[in-house]
């Protein structure tokens, strides 16, 4: 079992109350969680900071299917990449948009390289690169 260690936090009045205010809209059950939960976050985006650092990332695209050659471009460098794509999901929006997420795990830089790639294509509205790694 882990050890748990207790420590103070000084904090202005007014940055109190709205820190209160946002674990109970999220529905944390105490201060320590909340506090626990966004030193885990600093702690993985600093560690995800690091190029060479194994990470899984998770890419959100919105494209329009209809631009001729991006299907098969999305599907070549996902093929060609450094980084090892586990899985992707597909979802039809319309009859031209689809929302692609793509799973992918590798060195930091080669999963960010892979997302540039992506998100550059001609097609591609937009891409959103998420990083994590076990804390």
């Amino acid at each position: 079992m882990e050890r748990i260690t207790r420590f103070g936090v000084s904090l202005n009045s007014e940055l109190l109350r709205r820190f209160d205010a946002l674990i109970k809209e999220e529905g944390y059950s105490s201060r320590s969680e909340a506090i626990r939960d966004l030193l885990r976050e600093k702690i993985v985006e600093s560690e995800c900071g690091n190029p060479d650092e194994e990470v899984v990332g998770t890419l959100t695209m919105l494209y329009n299917h209809d631009v001729p050659g991006l299907v098969n471009n999305l599907l070549d460098i996902q093929h060609h990449c450094k980084a090892k794509v586990s899985a992707t999901t597909h979802i039809h929006l319309d009859e031209h948009h689809c929302v692609e997420v793509l799973l992918a795990r590798g060195k930091a830089k080669d999963v960010r390289e892979l997302a540039d790639a992506v998100r550059a294509l001609k097609g591609i509205d937009y891409g959103k690169l998420v990083l994590t790694k076990a804390v």
